[in-house]
């Protein structure tokens, strides 16, 4: 035998156990479903008529979509405003670490935090200082979600949006 054949012989053994130590290491692995969030899948239309915006104006339209991916749960938010502005905005909806958001110039970091298998409770933030306080809870026939929204400033916001789920995705 070759000395670079025995070299590779002897090191063979260290890999197998490595790999049967820590399989990680050498398999890269996806993130791990958070099934409290498979509900959460799919496209959901806002609903006007069962929706409450205080002071206003609601939005003309909005439609949500949360996909997965290889980094876990994906946001994305097409709004067409009442003044014929239209937004997409995007974001990660994983838990419990901030994350950007883009598409919009009234927060740019979102993090959520979950509060049970169908609740989780979003905090909504522009350059490090809280934009204001979002709860979403979907249904328990997962066919509807409300998304409060407060915010305290110098006009105060308390919107009560209720989306319908359309498709799973």
């Amino acid at each position: 035998m070759r000395g670079s054949a025995r070299s590779l012989l002897g090191v063979l053994p260290l890999v197998a156990i490595v790999a049967l130590a820590e399989p990680s290491l050498c398999f890269p692995q996806q993130p791990v479903p958070n099934p409290d969030q498979e509900y959460l899948l799919g496209i959901w239309r806002l609903d006007l008529s069962r929706s409450k915006y205080s002071p206003g104006p609601p939005p003309k339209s909005e439609t949500r979509t949360y996909t997965r991916d290889d980094e876990g749960l994906k946001g994305v938010v097409q709004r067409h405003l009442a003044d014929g502005r239209e937004e997409t905005i995007e974001y990660r909806a994983n838990f419990d670490q901030e994350y950007p958001v883009s598409g919009t110039d009234a927060y740019d970091a979102v993090t959520f935090k979950r509060i049970d298998a169908r609740t989780a409770q979003a905090v909504l933030s522009h350059a490090g200082q809280v934009f204001g306080m979002a709860r979403r809870v979907i249904s328990e026939d997962g066919q509807t979600m409300t998304i409060t929204f407060r915010r305290e400033s110098s006009t105060i916001v308390n919107n009560v949006a209720l989306y319908r789920k359309e498709s799973k995705r």
